[in-house]
């Protein structure tokens, strides 16, 4: 698919779609007061004898309409005017495309992108129209014998930028634009590898499989890639991690990946980083991803019921990969360091079992009271891992607790950090992406929850808090750097009828980058 951007003239220029929005109460946008201009007021009647509301999440197509110089004109719902803000106009964009799809049009020209939102500027809404090209254009059907015939139709999106006052703003507007766009598109390009990892079923996508994308992604962008094996892992002391395994047949995998972004020039005219030195990060960036391929509990086994999606509980792994993807595609001027444990999680013979003890790589020794708590098993062995790298900063990144889910629902990630500074970045990253997460206390408190009368600690806390009281335990083994922690467990995957990855919190993750490579709006 092609993208390009272009001047707010929709009465001016002929396109296989017009995209342009109604807001409810019949208030035409002035793309769609031009239009109707064009075609003798046919949408102000349409309007008037109730024929299309403008309420959000509908849209009306209209075919070949006299003068339009357009061979369909979409009307697209806003909802109320006074409510049109980030979310509004997301959705908006998401609806159109959609509408779009089930058209024959080859091209479509998105008038949406030209109009005022709150708070946010031309980039943002340029970002933000490519990922939801991109992503209502997302299938996976690679594991049917007959997948659903492709959507030929839609090849091209022009997306309308407003006409600055200026030749000299209307090229920096377009700049601006430009730059933006391929932003959007490489945060597609890196959920759409998120979403492949997570949506391929556990007997394909093992630990051996992310080792060999880790491995690819590097050959093909020429990053440095390390896969540490069981015997690594037990020279190292990664014996929280090797518990976990220990009742799979799949042998474990310990992924390192390192981009090493040019500093030199970022091309937005911004300084890398606010924490940076000579235009370049003084230390790295870690992310962790938690790979657990399949969790079936272990011993603790879990209900039958739904135990099909714990293919989805790599999504933090997934995520991780797939917002390296994106610095790589756009050249950040970061160091960053991707760093996935990876194994599954099965009953057997040899398994963890509920009252062993097991010494970390820390040195602390740890009861495991819940073999199907064994996310935090192999993310404190990471999280130790993490030091040698003398890290700026480390975020994890899990599909760690139900809890979590009782606590946010699907709407917002959870986060926790030892470091309010960087838990402000994330929010705001997340802020900025659509892609919310909410911060939850690290406080000391809950620590007493997790005590062993054998061990340093306990890998659970019980029943209450138990998303604070796993981010508690992540965090006796992140004391030496700042760190913040994703609990992903209801945002990174859908189920019913919908049922997939949804490729969060790449989105976050990518904006959070962007950040420290000084690209902000």
């Amino acid at each position: 698919m092609e993208f390009s951007i272009k001047g707010n003239s929709p009465d001016k220029a002929q396109h296989a779609c017009i995209i342009v929005g109604i807001f409810e109460a019949g208030q035409l946008t002035p793309p769609a007061a031009a239009v109707d201009r064009k075609i003798g007021k046919l949408i102000e009647r349409i309007v008037a004898q109730g024929d299309f509301t403008g309420k959000s999440g509908t849209s009306l197509l209209l075919h070949a309409p006299a003068g339009a110089g357009s061979q369909r004109v979409l009307l697209v719902g806003l909802g109320k005017e006074k409510e049109f803000c980030e979310h509004a106009y997301y959705a908006a964009i998401r609806h159109a495309f959609k509408a779009v799809r089930d058209t024959g049009a080859e091209a479509a020209h998105l008038t949406l992108s030209a109009l005022p939102v709150r708070r946010r500027g031309t980039a943002w809404k340029i970002r933000q129209a490519a990922i939801a090209a991109l992503e209502t254009a997302y299938r996976f059907d690679s594991f049917k014998s007959q997948p659903a015939a492709p959507q030929v139709a839609l090849q091209h999106i022009s997306l309308a930028i407003d006409a600055a006052k200026n030749a000299a703003q209307s090229e920096k507007n377009r700049k601006a634009a430009q730059a933006a766009l391929a932003e959007g598109l490489a945060i597609a390009e890196g959920m759409a590898l998120a979403k492949n990892l997570a949506n391929t079923p556990g007997n394909v996508c093992t630990p051996a499989y992310l080792a060999d994308t880790a491995l690819q992604l590097a050959d093909e962008y020429d990053i440095d890639c390390q896969i540490l094996e069981r015997a690594d892992m037990e020279q190292l002391g990664m014996n929280a991690l090797l518990s976990v395994t220990r009742g799979s047949r799949q042998p474990p995998k310990f992924i390192v990946l390192h981009y090493r972004g040019q500093a030199t020039n970022n091309g937005s005219g911004h300084p890398a980083s606010k924490r940076s030195k000579n235009g370049a990060p003084a230390r790295p960036l870690v992310l962790i991803g938690k790979g657990i391929t399949f969790d079936s509990g272990g011993i603790s086994l879990k209900p039958g019921e739904g135990m099909d999606e714990m293919k989805f509980d790599m999504c933090g792994a997934a995520s991780v990969l797939g917002a390296l993807k994106v610095a790589i595609l756009l050249r950040l001027p970061i160091e960053l360091v991707v760093l996935v444990p990876t194994c599954e999680n099965m009953p057997g013979g040899n398994a963890s079992k509920p009252g062993d003890i097991v010494t970390s790589m820390s040195g602390q020794t740890i009861e495991i009271l819940n073999t199907d708590a064994e996310g935090r098993l192999i993310l404190c062995d990471a999280l130790t891992y993490a030091k040698r790298f003398k890290p700026d900063a480390v975020i994890d990144v899990a599909t760690l607790t139900g809890a979590c889910i009782i606590a946010l629902g699907h709407v917002a990630s959870g986060l926790f950090a030892n470091d309010e500074a960087l838990a402000g970045e994330l929010l705001e990253a997340g802020e900025t992406a659509l892609d919310r997460a909410w911060q939850l206390p690290l406080w000391a408190d809950y620590r007493e929850q997790l005590k062993s009368n054998f061990a340093d600690m306990a890998n659970i806390g019980g029943r209450p808090a138990g998303s604070i009281t796993a981010a508690c335990f992540l965090s006796r083994f992140a004391e030496k750097f700042d760190w913040a922690h994703l609990d992903v467990a209801g945002t990174a995957w859908k189920s019913g009828a919908d049922k997939g990855a949804t490729g969060r919190p790449v989105p976050l993750l990518a904006h959070y980058l962007l950040q420290r490579a000084g690209r902000r709006d």
